[in-house]
Formats: structure tokens, sequence, C-alpha cells
């Protein structure tokens, strides 16, 4: 039997149109789940709809801003209804903003907290309805290694990331006695769109690689095997845990790191 095997289970994958979330979104469907996949924009989706199709799985674009509670329940019920049901979310939609502590203001932090903090735990609380209803689901919160440790220049950032484990765990207590696990997968240092401009500094990415004990940056492939345990029976006895895919960076003083390079 393979315990990753995700054929005839449906996924909700939010933030899909791009970086880790398209990467999300395909390994489920390789997997062989069928795939809701959301962003703020329906057009911003049609790539990542392509090549689900192209994979031979079914897929659902729906818009969502998980900074809107009543898009939130709208995109929920609509995949809901779509497909009969909702077996895996990958909560993953978030944002960043870099800036110095003394130079973040209150909309950066709201902007920040409401995107990677509060949007999950009401996406999580909408899909967790459904499943707790049939008595069994697989929730996955994007965390980040910030979930763990601090880095300058992050704060707000690195706040709602340890958010995030830390409602992982409060979550996979409520939920555990309904068949529902709840877990975090933390991310290290990958390239996305969201800090694609660092990794063009050649000295940073050295400098970065030496603070790795694996020497060097995640590609998105080393994400894959860890999404699939966690949403797939293989990962039936495991909740309220941060897997931290990382390299091992989370090990080493993680304190200084150089400024965004100008």
């Amino acid at each position: 039997m393979n315990l990753f095997d995700l054929t005839g289970k449906i996924a909700l994958v939010t933030g899909a149109s791009r970086g880790l979330g398209k990467h999300f979104s395909l390994a489920l469907a390789r997997a062989g789940a069928d795939v809701a996949i959301t962003s703020r924009t329906l057009a911003s989706l049609d790539d990542t709809a392509r090549e689900i199709t192209a994979l031979g799985r079914r897929v659902w674009p729906v818009e969502l801003d998980v900074r809107n509670q009543a898009s939130i329940e709208a995109a929920v019920a609509s995949s809901h209804t779509h497909f009969g049901r909702i077996d895996i979310l990958i909560n993953n939609a978030g944002c960043n903003i870099r800036k110095p502590a003394l130079d973040v203001s209150w909309e950066d932090w709201n902007t920040i907290l409401d995107t990677n903090l509060r949007g999950p735990f009401f996406v999580a609380q909408a899909v967790a309805r459904s499943m707790i209803g049939v008595g069994r689901g697989r929730i996955v919160n994007i965390g980040s290694v910030t979930s763990v440790a601090g880095y300058a220049g992050l704060g707000p950032y690195g706040a709602s990331r340890g958010g995030i484990k830390q409602l992982t765990m409060s979550l996979a207590a409520d939920w555990g006695p309904q068949g529902v696990t709840v877990n975090c997968l933390a991310p290290g240092w990958f390239k996305t769109s969201q800090n694609a401009v660092m990794y063009e500094n050649a000295e940073w990415v050295r400098y970065l690689s030496d603070k790795i004990p694996l020497r060097r940056p995640g590609a998105m492939e080393d994400l894959t095997g860890a999404l699939l345990f966690l949403a797939s029976d293989a990962s039936a006895y495991v909740t309220g845990q941060t897997l931290l895919v990382d390299g091992g960076i989370s090990v080493n003083d993680t304190r200084a790191l150089p400024p965004k390079p100008q």
C-alpha cells in the first residue's frame, strides 16, 4: 500500500497562482488529488489550472482574498459544492514586507498579520467544519523557518509565522478528537517571487549557503516529500507538529543575515 497516494482525494490550496502554492498544487495533483486552487484574481490561476489539467486531474479555480471573511466563506463553499468535499487543506497564502523594525508602520503590521495569521485561521475554520462532519481531514499550515528563529528586518513576518506554529498546535488539540490532523510545514530559505531579488546577489547566496549545514538554499522539489507526508495517510498519527524543511539552518546561529541587496 502506498501511504502517500492521494488518488480520489480533494485538496484546497490557497495562494496557488505562483511560487510555493503553485508547486504544492501540482505536487498534490501528481500524487492523484483533484485540486481547488485559489488566488485574489482568477486570471492569475490560469497557468496552474492548465498544468493540473495536463496531469489528468480535475481543477477548480476560485477567487479568494484571505483578508476578507466573506471571501473565505464563499471560496470554501464553492470548492465544497464543486467537488462534494474537501479532504486536504494547504493553508499557503501569505505576504511579507521587509523593513527595519523602526520603519514598520501600523498598516504594514496589519497587512502581514491579517494575511499570514488571521486569514489562515478562518480558512482552516471554514474547511474544518466539513471535515469534522465526516470524521477525517488533513490541514497543513505553511509556516517558515521564522516560525522558530528570529531575523532582523522580519519582525511582523516572524510574529505571523511564530503564530502559525502556535495556532497549529491549538487547532490540532481542538480537532484531533474529530479525526482532523493539523500540522505546519516550515520551509527554510527558498527562492520565491517575494524574495527573488535577494538571490540575484551571488555574494549573499554564498553567505546564506555557508549558514546552511547542507550548503545550499532549498529547491521546490525539496518540499514535495514533506508536503505529501503531511497531506496523506502516511502521517495519520502525526498532529500539532512543525516540520522544518530548511537544510538544517535552524540548528545554527541565524540571528544575522546580510541586509536586502540594493
